[in-house]
């Protein structure tokens, strides 16, 4: 793994990458709150042994990127949406694969709107559509808000608080096709709170808007796009994933049965060979 910090416009994207520079660019953007560590180090390996070159960064407001004060984010989704650029642009490339978790598939989306050129690929996990609301799409379940509602009692500064906390929100987060991976999911949590400045530059990502002018239009994304959406998911229920299906041309589904909002190690290996697939030079 290489470090690279992209600086731009006055703003510090602190990325990561892996493999080859010569094989297939792939940008991994990770969702709200999360910085780059989320996409495991063993899973970005298991991208360069297909012959991937991988590249993950921490967005703004997360572990070593560019931070604001809490509450203070001068920023939008279309901003986080020209930051996955600007990686790009600090790797010198001219296009790669996107492959976008959560809120992340949703900044995917919104790139290969606004930057044709620049997306050979999508793939959406646990994602939802760049569009209005829809009152008639599941919402998020109410166990994942209830559990969510300790937050505001919880000592920010307590490492070992905090990352107990994230460990229950991820176990939330899963469905029951596998056992949790406890003690994967708190090396993480330490991890990325030990990379970043203040864990609750964090909560920006919460109040985020814009990108207006971009919705319910995916009929206009042309890349090919893969969604890899989990039966059981209690953030954006598979009907999202489904929706997406619908409002993107030509796009394939990938179902995981039983799979939450996660990306479990007993998942990789379909997911891998499906991302094999779809970032293949066309």
């Amino acid at each position: 793994m290489k470090a690279k910090v992209v600086a731009d416009a006055g703003i510090s994207l602190y990325t990561e990458s892996f493999g080859n520079p010569d094989h297939e660019p792939v940008v991994l953007v990770m969702g709200a709150m999360s910085s780059a560590v989320w996409w495991p180090d063993d899973f970005c390996i298991r991208l360069t042994e297909i012959d991937r070159y991988v590249i993950r960064y921490d967005h703004r407001d997360t572990g070593k990127s560019t931070s604001y004060e809490p509450g203070e984010a001068p920023y939008s989704v279309e901003h986080l949406a020209d930051d996955v650029v600007r990686v790009m642009d600090g790797y010198g490339l001219p296009a790669a694969h996107l492959v976008g978790m959560s809120l992340g598939g949703f900044l995917s989306q919104l790139v290969a709107l606004k930057y044709p050129s620049r997306v050979k690929s999508l793939t959406l996990i646990s994602s939802e559509r760049l569009a209005d609301t829809d009152p008639d799409m599941p919402t998020l379940s109410p166990a994942v808000i209830d559990y969510h509602q300790q937050a505001g009692a919880l000592d920010w500064s307590d490492r070992d608080a905090v990352v107990e906390y994230q460990v229950g929100a991820w176990r939330i987060n899963a469905g029951t096709a596998h056992v949790f991976e406890t003690e994967k999911i708190r090396k993480i949590a330490q991890e990325s709170y030990d990379r970043t400045q203040d864990i609750l530059t964090t909560f920006n990502h919460t109040t985020l808007g814009g990108g207006e002018e971009w919705l319910d239009r995916l009929n206009e994304i042309t890349a090919p796009t893969l969604i890899i959406h989990g039966t059981e998911d209690p953030v954006l229920p598979y009907a999202h994933g489904l929706a997406l299906k619908d409002a993107i041309r030509h796009s394939e589904l990938l179902t995981l049965q039983g799979a939450g909002h996660e990306l479990h190690s007993a998942d990789w290996p379909v997911i891998i060979q499906a991302l094999k697939k779809q970032t293949s030079e066309s």
